[in-house]
């Protein structure tokens, strides 16, 4: 508990005035169960026993007056808190949706991304449950406990003494149980990652699933970490079920001795019968909110998991961190003995190179030559391990990564559709400029089937694009790209889904622009770049050697090998 509220006091502290109301109602609550809790003595004592007839009259707006008290108290403490509450878990979701954003991307490809939606999602709505009702019931049990202790202390200091002197002695077994809990949530919230993972993996990966027939298979895989899951959750709840059982247990022998011993003060004459029975009716109500009390904080050991688990997301630190120059224009770009290193694996050694703008530079190699390294390093995904790497002069990671990426348009291997018009997929990122827009449809070889759609330009497409065919994905992408009038322009394979006749196109149209950026292109059919100022031939990390296609013919042994296995391929 202490944890939680360590965690979360900075966040409430930002709600004064909603607390003030919430604290407000919590007090008319507590004060309304206790005098209808003392309501019982005068209608015992003057009522049934002295047959007060002006009280008789009284009674009814007093019964009235209460439980509208009580009932106010409530609807304004529960409107308050639930309003913190959401408040404070919308604030936390978006910050942490945020953190993870600006995460490096070796730490997000670590991570799985069906884990990453169970932390945000899942895990978070462990925590708004807690925020958002359990903690300000818990305020409120706490409240009515304190007035009400003082309420049966008041009536009968010895009464009261034996149902609290044995009440605590519930808090031992209680305490275990809360232990327990927290170890079997901890375990549940990682199964649950597990299994949205798997689901997630199962979704993103439908078409080889299905491709395949193994919708069975992925099926017992599945079905695994539900039963996992399942068989932790069991454990949850059968050490919550635990927890009244062993509460009423103890409370059920400190309600019989106080009653026991008032009920011979009442035959004695030692106490009136009103007062006896105000006291016991306050002594039910005290249990009430004690067995709550004691609910919530078994409950809350699954929020203490999941506010630790959310806390290690928020522990990650970025190692790509943004400079403090503006990167006005891109002149050239220059690698001067730049190593990569993936945790211990070498990706890139020894890479030297001048690109200038106006010039065409192709990447080419066998896969796992050091072709994405070079490319994740011009982009910062990840920074040099070794040697420098300079823009117009200058280390890259000077430079902000805003004004970095807005001279950068990189078409991937991988097609990025967003659930979104083909205007703000086009201006992604950025204000969009419809005629902007269609210009760059058109340079990309996308105006004639875009214009053609139900909606034109404001088409909605569907996730992942799924209403458009592969080379249209493609060509949405690239006018993404020329949108952006880039610096430096890096293509990934993007033309490799176009016909011979749209790829000749837009071949042609990045030939008239080419004088405005440097243009790099990875590419696995060589071609695509015959017509590249300068090809760069990687293997195992290296650029082995560079030069035009011909020159590459003409002097280069591994350069022919890879043209005649691409040619046979």
């Amino acid at each position: 508990m202490k944890k939680l509220l360590r965690y979360f006091l900075p966040y409430m502290m930002g709600y004064r005035r909603e607390f003030f109301f919430a604290i407000l109602g919590m007090a008319a609550v507590a004060a309304g169960t206790v005098l209808s809790a003392h309501l019982l003595k005068p209608v015992m004592d003057d009522l049934f026993i002295s047959k007060d007839a002006q009280m008789l009259r009284m009674l009814p707006f007093a019964i009235v007056g209460v439980f509208l008290l009580k009932t106010a108290g409530r609807f304004v403490q529960t409107f308050y808190t639930v309003y913190i509450g959401n408040d404070i878990v919308r604030k936390l979701r978006d910050k942490l949706a945020l953190h993870l954003m600006y995460q490096d991307m070796g730490y997000l490809n670590k991570m799985r991304s069906g884990e990453l939606l169970s932390r945000v999602t899942n895990d978070l709505g462990r925590i708004q449950n807690v925020v958002s009702s359990m903690i300000p019931m818990m305020m409120v049990k706490v409240m009515l406990v304190i007035a009400l202790t003082g309420y049966v202390i008041y009536q009968s200091p010895k009464l009261a003494f034996y149902f609290l002197l044995i009440m605590p002695l519930a808090l031992l077994p209680l305490q275990l149980l809360a232990r327990r809990m927290k170890r079997y949530s901890h375990r549940s919230q990682e199964s649950s990652s597990d299994m949205t993972s798997r689901l997630t993996e199962i979704f993103n990966n439908i078409e080889v699933i299905k491709a395949n027939s193994s919708q069975e298979y992925e099926h017992g895989r599945f079905s695994k970490e539900s039963m996992k899951y399942f068989k932790l959750a069991i454990k949850q709840n059968l050490i919550n079920a635990l927890v009244g059982p062993t509460l009423e247990l103890f409370g059920s022998v400190a309600m019989a001795i106080a009653i026991y011993v008032g009920a011979l003060q009442v035959i004695r004459g030692e106490m009136t019968t009103g007062t006896f029975f105000a006291f016991v009716a306050a002594l039910f109500m005290l249990y009430d909110p004690i067995k709550v009390l004691s609910g919530i904080h078994n409950l809350l050991q699954d929020a203490v998991a999941a506010t630790e688990r959310m806390g290690e997301l928020f522990a990650s630190v970025p190692a790509i961190v943004s400079g403090e120059e503006i990167l006005a224009r891109v002149e050239k770009i220059e690698f001067r003995s730049v190593a990569l290193d993936y945790g211990g694996v070498q990706a890139l050694q020894g890479v030297d190179l001048d690109a200038h703008k106006g010039r065409v530079y192709a990447l080419v190699g066998d896969s796992g030559g050091g072709k994405s390294s070079f490319i994740n390093l011009l982009v910062r995904f990840y920074d040099a391990t070794g040697g420098e790497l300079l823009i117009n002069g200058q280390d890259i990671r000077s430079y902000t990564l805003p004004s970095l990426h807005g001279k950068i348009a990189y078409v991937t291997q991988r097609i990025y559709i967003f659930q979104d018009t083909i205007l703000a997929n086009v201006a992604y990122g950025s204000e969009p400029d419809e005629q902007k827009a269609i210009a760059a449809l058109q340079k990309a070889q996308a105006w004639e089937f875009v214009e053609n759609m139900p909606d034109g330009i404001r088409t909605i497409l569907d996730e992942f694009g799924a209403n458009l065919s592969g080379g249209q994905r493609q060509r949405i992408a690239l006018a993404r790209a020329l949108y952006k009038e880039p610096d430096i322009l890096i293509l990934d394979e993007a033309t490799s889904a176009l016909d011979n006749k749209s790829e000749q196109a837009i071949q042609k149209a990045l030939e008239t622009i080419k004088s405005e950026m440097i243009t790099f292109v990875v590419a696995h059919r060589l071609s695509t770049v015959e017509q590249a100022d300068m090809i760069l031939l990687f293997e195992s990390g290296r650029i082995i050697d560079r030069g035009t296609y011909n020159e590459l013919l003409d002097h280069s042994p591994a350069f022919r090998k890879l043209a005649n296995q691409k040619a046979s391929a």
